[in-house]
Parts: C-alpha cells; sequence; structure tokens
C-alpha cells in the first residue's frame, strides 16, 4: 500500500489531489471529531503546492439527475461543510454544484481547495460504477482515500476510483490502520472489550473474533440486555435481540467467566436505560487492572442526560487507566468530545461499522483496492 506521507513536493506540486473523506455526520460543526480527523491530509496537500478536490457524502438520498434541482434534498447538501472546513482551514473551500461537478474548470481556478457536492445523488456511487469513478477519476491526477468510516462500502470514489488514477492512504486512514492492527495483534494482556449499543447482530463478529484472545467482555446497553434474558433477568420492556438468544448463550455455556454484566440498573417506562452505581464500580475496577481496552457503543440511552451517568463514569475510568485504548462508533465518539476527554485516550477511530468489521477480521474493499 502505498501512503500519503511518502510523497514529496516534487511529486504534488501543481497536482490535483481527489480527497476521499467521511463528512457523514448527524451534524455538520467545527467539533466534530470526524471532520476535525481529516484536516492533516488537507493541510499536508496544501503545504506540498497540490489542489484538493473534496468527495465525500452524505446520508442516503436517493439519486437524481444532472440538471435536477436538488431544493428538495437540501438535508443531504455538503454545502454548509465548506463553510466550516474553510474556517477550520482558514482557506477557502470552494463548493461546487451537483450540476457543475464535471464542467468547473479546477485547475485553472485560483481556488486551491474545492468540495464536490454529496456524491450519492449520483446513481452510480453506491453500486460502484466504474463509468461514474472514471468520470471523478478524469477531474485530479491522484487519488487519496482518507475515508476509513466508509471504506467497508463498494462505492465508487472509494473503491472502483482506485483503477483509473495513482491512489494512496491519507494520513488519518494510515492511522487507523496502524491502531486497528495494533489492538488486533501487538495487544499488551489483560485485553478488555467494553460492547455497548443497540444490536448484538453488529458486534457478533468481534466477539467471535476476540472470544480467545480477549480477558474480559464488559457489556451494556441492548448488548447487555440480550445476555441478560438468557440468564433469566426480569428485562420486562427493555430493548434486546430476540435472535441472537442462541449466540448468548452459547457464549455464556463456554466462556462464563469472561462476561462482565450489570449487577443493578436504571430504568425507566419498565425499560432498562443505563447501568447503575454498583456496576459502574463493579466495571471500573476491571478497567484499573487491564493494558488494552476497545470500545465501541454507549452502555446507556445517552441521548437523554438522565441515562448518561453509566457511559460518562466509564469513559473517565478509562482516561484515568494506564491502559492502551481504543475507542470508535459515532455516538461514543461523539459523547467522548463533548465530555473534552479526546485527549485522554490512545486512539479514537472515526469507523463505526468500519471499525467492527475491521476488528472482525474482515478486509475492508477500501483499503484492499489500494493495495
Amino acid at each position: 500500500m502505498k501512503y500519503l506521507k511518502n510523497l514529496s513536493k516534487s511529486k504534488l506540486k501543481g497536482k490535483i489531489a481527489l480527497l476521499r473523506i467521511d463528512l457523514n455526520v448527524k451534524k455538520i460543526s467545527r467539533k466534530s471529531f470526524r471532520i476535525k480527523a481529516i484536516l492533516p491530509s488537507i493541510k499536508f496537500l496544501l503545504k506540498n503546492d497540490a489542489k484538493v478536490i473534496i468527495l465525500s457524502h452524505l446520508g442516503r438520498p436517493k439519486p437524481l439527475d444532472l440538471g435536477v434541482k436538488i431544493s428538495g434534498f437540501r438535508e443531504f447538501s455538503l454545502k454548509p461543510a465548506a463553510r466550516i472546513l474553510s474556517e477550520l482551514l482558514s482557506k477557502k473551500v470552494k463548493f461546487v454544484d451537483f450540476d457543475k461537478i464535471f464542467d468547473f474548470d479546477y485547475r485553472n481556478s485560483l481556488n486551491r481547495i474545492f468540495l464536490l457536492e454529496n456524491l450519492r445523488f449520483f446513481e452510480g456511487e453506491k453500486s460502484n460504477d466504474k463509468k461514474l469513478a472514471k468520470k471523478l477519476a478524469n477531474l485530479g491526477d491522484i487519488y487519496v482515500n482518507d475515508a476509513f468510516a466508509v471504506s467497508h462500502r463498494k462505492n465508487a470514489s472509494v473503491v472502483a476510483i482506485t483503477d483509473y488514477l495513482p491512489a494512496y492512504a491519507g494520513l488519518r486512514l494510515e492511522q487507523e490502520i496502524k491502531n486497528l492492527d495494533l489492538v488486533m495483534n501487538k495487544y499488551k494482556n489483560p485485553l478488555l472489550l467494553i460492547i455497548g449499543g443497540a444490536k448484538v447482530e453488529d458486534k457478533i463478529g468481534m466477539i467471535k473474533y476476540f472470544i480467545d484472545k480477549a480477558r474480559w467482555f464488559m457489556l451494556g446497553g441492548g448488548v447487555a440486555n440480550t445476555f441478560l434474558k438468557v440468564l433469566g433477568y426480569p428485562l420486562k420492556k427493555s430493548l434486546y435481540d430476540e435472535k441472537k438468544l442462541d449466540f448468548a448463550s452459547k457464549v455464556l455455556t463456554d466462556y462464563p467467566e469472561k462476561i462482565l454484566l450489570p449487577r443493578d440498573v436504571k430504568m425507566k417506562d419498565q425499560k432498562i436505560l443505563d447501568i447503575g452505581p454498583f456496576t459502574i464500580n463493579y466495571y471500573s475496577k476491571f478497567i484499573s487492572q487491564t493494558k488494552t481496552i476497545i470500545w465501541n457503543g454507549p452502555l446507556g440511552k445517552i441521548e437523554d442526560k438522565k441515562f448518561t451517568e453509566g457511559t460518562k463514569s466509564i469513559a473517565k475510568a478509562i482516561a484515568k487507566s494506564k491502559a492502551f485504548s481504543l475507542i470508535g462508533g459515532g455516538e461514543t465518539t461523539d459523547f467522548i468530545s463533548k465530555l473534552n476527554l479526546e485527549n485522554r485516550f490512545s486512539f479514537i477511530s472515526t469507523g463505526g461499522g468500519a471499525m467492527l468489521e475491521y476488528l472482525s477480521g474482515k478486509k475492508l474493499p477500501g483499503i484492499e483496492a489500494l493495495k
């Protein structure tokens, strides 16, 4: 795999770099961790006298025909991101409308940074269409993937485009690969996985991959509820995954000493919505004993301030520990940002689904394409 950091100024000067990033966030703002994470690659390219055309997507809009006004699809427009990026970079980011993407004269423009409209407005983006990929490739001289969070998708701007341009891994993508490989293959024992969120299904691959490696699995949210259901805990109306009860039962039977479950909980309307104070202390003791921590998914319903204490306390316990800590998942990382604890963790991944798939041992199409 070729890395952006190894390109010299002589190889970048006067070039146009197509930079695939991920601006697919709930709210585009200056404080978004995912947006701040891609700034180093942009700055590196500008410092080495290259122009930058930023490629990204937002949400799941239906594809549009060129020439169609997107007025009815403003919620999916990346235009607000141009202003945010301009502020963060202290440089003008020229936004290019959907119907002007293939006609704009990037090479002769006085601007140095361009942001293209949402690529998912194109029919062929999600289907990895080679024709669309080639049209995009014709806009530049090199391609850089710095969008780990979408590298598990076979999209035209992630996979097919690498057939038409010299392709490189961006600075952020390189960090993602390095740190994820570290916790998979060179971790220090004991290894602890903290797994929360709503669905067991999304986490099964990661649990299977690490079941013989990890010392403990600390569970919360709907994941914990599914295991508690197997043990006969009265969940009432709490969220759990009916289809994954057999999986949870087998794990509890084969590895009972590895599964850490809530000892007390906070409830509302007959639903478990957070771990309780006893569980916080119980979990914190294990955190203090471990040397490597992987965390994905909140331990409670963090959208409601009344049920954030569990996730907040566990985050602070990890921040105080001496363990190498890697966290990921959109909800979890946004929550960490709000607590101003970003710098207290060893590495924060920009990936949610991509991180889960990578830590399940799967090969991600976007990364494989760079090889």
